[in-house]
């Protein structure tokens, strides 16, 4: 009986386990399923992981080194060729001296080419204080000097002087103190100018370069400043006549070197350190000739627009930000007729002459100096490169050396004709409302066109900024 109970209990077992098999192979496929499968995916993993698929991706060594070494027992493996051009370039005298300084100055290499130790401040360095003496013996490193050109022969010999004493300084063209970052000028006009060119100074004064409140065309504006650069004049009346416009208008920066050509890279040096002294907050630098003509209500709405477009850059992403921060910060600011690829001009018949035995190569990209554009916090930067950039003979080509240095490209706008317009564009009665500079303007055409533009013609109240032309 006992035997017959154990028996009817298994086949009960029996019975119920058939009626939940069906629940239990539900419950449980899938989990077989995903087991399997994350087996499969880990075994095929390690496997890609330890060997790798030839076609799609090459092996490679434990240790991975480039080609071009050169292996010794006693030193580690190091390249088989100088990566960085060691011998100086010593067929042109610029090159020479300013690769000394380059090598002094880079960041990797500090230690200063055993070939300069010898060499005196006039081909190393800047002379500071005092006066300054013309410097013949540089005459032995350029067989051609008794050839070359007056003005070239003058830059030569004294290119090692840059610090000269100021003669007339307004004192009251920036606010001073605690307040003077809030009242810094939206603009600073720091105009190229020559001691005797008391006409065009007056109409700059009268149009385009008012100081003070300036109205956009479309915008508010804002404060505007002007200052005139100037060297000193042989003539001895004009220097006269020019103390007594200083005491009227309060507006001219002299300094007590020769305002020749060649010396007006100078006028760049010495303001740079001048407006980092007295004007270092201005929001914005406007530096050209005093015969040009410029749209400064024009020039002032595209200044303001191009710092709102940067403020807009806060609704980016951190990651968009960084780029796009890298690229548009206006520290780095600086635009105007941008000339690339250009070649010094062999010819000592232009007063752009430079002979080859004083430089060799391309000039760097560089913005036009009959007019330019940059910002304040630029200028501040200029200011410390131009200290170990030897001085160059030709200005706007001095500050495309100093930019490239500091890693800096200009901005390039069609609305800076530095060369005029282009004698092959047709005639258009509102041509002058497209620009923002054009040079080589007289004191009667700069009140003229400012009469003009100031209160533009109906057919010509919309016209809008040139652009790069089609066929070009």
């Amino acid at each position: 009986m006992a035997t017959f109970r154990k028996l009817m209990r298994k086949v009960c077992m029996a019975l119920n386990f058939c009626r939940y098999r069906r629940r239990i192979l539900l419950i449980c496929s899938p989990c077989f399923v995903l087991i399997t499968v994350y087996i499969y995916v880990s075994i095929a993993l390690t496997y890609a992981m330890t060997h790798g698929t030839s076609a799609v991706r090459p092996m490679l060594p434990t240790r991975f080194i480039a080609s071009g070494l050169r292996f010794t027992k006693d030193l580690s493996p190091h390249p088989e060729e100088h990566f960085w051009r060691t011998e100086l370039d010593n067929g042109a005298l610029w090159n020479f001296i300013q690769h000394i300084t380059d090598r002094r100055y880079n960041p990797i290499l500090r230690k200063p080419l055993d070939s300069a130790e010898g060499l005196s401040d006039r081909s190393t360095g800047r002379q500071s204080g005092g006066s300054c003496n013309p410097d013949y013996q540089v005459k032995d490193a350029m067989p051609d000097y008794d050839m070359l050109t007056t003005q070239m022969k003058d830059f030569v010999v004294s290119m090692h002087c840059r610090d000269y004493p100021l003669i007339l300084e307004p004192l009251d063209v920036c606010d001073d103190g605690p307040l003077a970052k809030t009242r810094a000028p939206l603009l600073f006009l720091a105009i190229k100018s020559q001691s005797g060119n008391f006409k065009n100074r007056e109409a700059i004064r009268k149009t385009w370069g008012r100081s003070g409140n300036v109205m956009g065309r479309e915008s508010k504006g804002g404060l505007v400043r002007r200052i005139f650069l100037l060297g000193m004049s042989k003539d001895l009346l004009v220097e006269d006549k020019l103390t007594f416009e200083s005491k009227m208008h309060g507006d001219i920066i002299q300094w007590d070197f020769a305002d020749t050509f060649f010396n007006l890279t100078l006028k760049d040096v010495l303001f740079w350190d001048w407006f980092s002294r007295r004007c270092p907050h201005a929001r914005f630098i406007f530096k050209g000739d005093d015969d040009v003509f410029v749209r400064t209500p024009a020039i002032l709405d595209y200044l303001l627009a191009e710092e709102k477009n940067e403020i807009n850059f806060t609704n980016l992403t951190t990651k968009q930000l960084s780029l796009a921060s890298m690229q548009t910060k206006m520290e780095q600011f600086i635009v105007g007729d941008v000339i690339n690829n250009a070649a010094p001009l062999r010819s000592n018949q232009t007063k752009y002459f430079v002979p080859e035995s004083f430089y060799k190569g391309l000039y760097p990209s560089y913005p036009g100096g009959g007019g330019v554009v940059y910002s304040g916090s630029l200028a501040l930067k200029l200011s410390r490169v131009s200290q170990r950039v030897h001085l160059f003979p030709i200005d706007d080509v001095y500050v495309g050396m100093c930019l490239q240095r500091i890693g800096v490209s200009p901005i390039h706008h069609p609305a800076f004709l530095t060369f005029d317009f282009p004698i092959d564009e047709p005639n258009d009665p509102c041509a002058n409302h497209t620009v923002l500079l054009v040079h080589k303007r007289s004191p009667t055409d700069v009140f003229r066109l400012w009469s003009e533009t100031l209160t533009p013609s109906p057919e010509c109240r919309n016209a809008t900024l040139r652009v790069k032309r089609r066929d070009a």
